[in-house]
């Protein structure tokens, strides 16, 4: 059996213990050596639950030789300087959605992992469920017709007041936090070559993030569009519909479903209703199975993967659109 990957987690945020750390513990693909804080009491706290070592600072983590990979769910605008020091150290990096702020860091850092052979990955934790390798089947094979246009949203109600998410310096507001799993899923369902056609950002003057928004993205090419909502001072929604020339696709709980949750499938065609139910998945398991393959063919110096890159760097692209064509409303 191949060595599990061993993994160096970077904080203690809370998707880290309550999500990440428990399925690196449990994958057989990877074994969690190290925690770091930058709060000693709090790294003995949380390695302890994991039966890991506690470290003292983000640097130690990276200089230790049994790290191979750290994982970095950090505030947003740490990732760029975190993620760029453990590539420097050797260590191959999964962060947090999105991997930067900027599209321009994205790409610095992208080339950067590519020069020494190491993986860079962004967590998007839905692309990992096959609930979407469904989806594509059902549209190659004709069931709605030709896709037409996608509809989608991602809200969730407000914060409590201190969150950071409401903290403009650490890079918080909906679009970074929220919006870009839209985003996201509009690239998976409708291809690479979409376009940002005109964005909406609702700022708030006391914290001065924003609190939500609407894209309308398209490609010219094929006539196909995508209308976007996302926001956090919402009721929740996480769904989204796939229109097409014959019929529709629609799925709900459609980003963070639970790992025992069963995704059904909506689907309508002439006035007729099919619900689909699909087998439950723990997509969190399966991202970290996911990079840890990533890690072990690094290793073997396999090609890099090139189609993963352009990925991520595509949704940077379409992050920057958004935000600097956006219409701005305040209060």
């Amino acid at each position: 059996m191949r060595a599990p990957v061993r993994i160096g987690v970077m904080g203690c945020a809370d998707i880290a213990l309550r999500k990440m750390l428990p399925a690196f513990a449990a994958s057989p693909h990877t074994t969690v050596t190290a925690l770091a804080s930058r709060d000693a009491a709090k790294a003995r706290a949380a390695a302890g639950a994991f039966g890991c070592a506690p470290v003292e600072g983000y640097d130690a983590l990276l200089a230790r030789p049994d790290v191979d990979a750290v994982y970095v769910p950090l505030p947003i605008a740490l990732h760029a300087p975190w993620a760029e020091r453990a590539l420097h150290a050797g260590k191959h990096v999964l962060a947090e959605k999105p991997l930067t702020s900027r599209a321009a860091d994205t790409t610095r850092l992208l080339a950067l992992a590519r020069e020494r052979g190491l993986v860079l990955a962004e967590n998007y934790l839905f692309l990992h469920h096959p609930a979407y390798s469904t989806v594509r089947e059902l549209v190659d094979s004709g069931v709605i017709g030709e896709v037409r246009a996608l509809t989608a949203s991602f809200t969730v109600p407000p914060r409590p007041a201190d969150d950071i998410r409401y903290r403009a310096d650490l890079d918080g507001g909906a679009l970074l936090d929220i919006g870009v799993y839209p985003l996201r899923l509009a690239s998976l369902l409708l291809g690479a070559r979409l376009d940002v056609h005109g964005s909406v950002l609702h700022h708030d003057r006391p914290t001065g993030v924003d609190v939500g928004g609407g894209v309308l993205l398209g490609d010219p090419r094929t006539g196909t569009s995508a209308q976007l909502l996302f926001g956090m001072a919402h009721a929740y929604t996480a769904c989204w519909q796939l229109l097409g020339s014959a019929g529709t696709i629609a799925l709900d709980r459609a980003y963070t479903p639970p790992a025992d949750h069963q995704p059904v499938l909506r689907i309508e065609r002439a006035g007729v209703v099919e619900e689909r139910a699909l087998p439950a998945h723990d997509q969190t398991t399966a991202a970290v199975a996911s990079f840890a393959d990533a890690v072990r063919r690094a290793a073997r110096q396999c090609a890099p993967d090139d189609a993963a890159a352009a990925d991520v760097l595509r949704q940077a692209d379409l992050v920057d659109a958004v935000r600097d064509r956006a219409d701005i409303a305040a209060t």
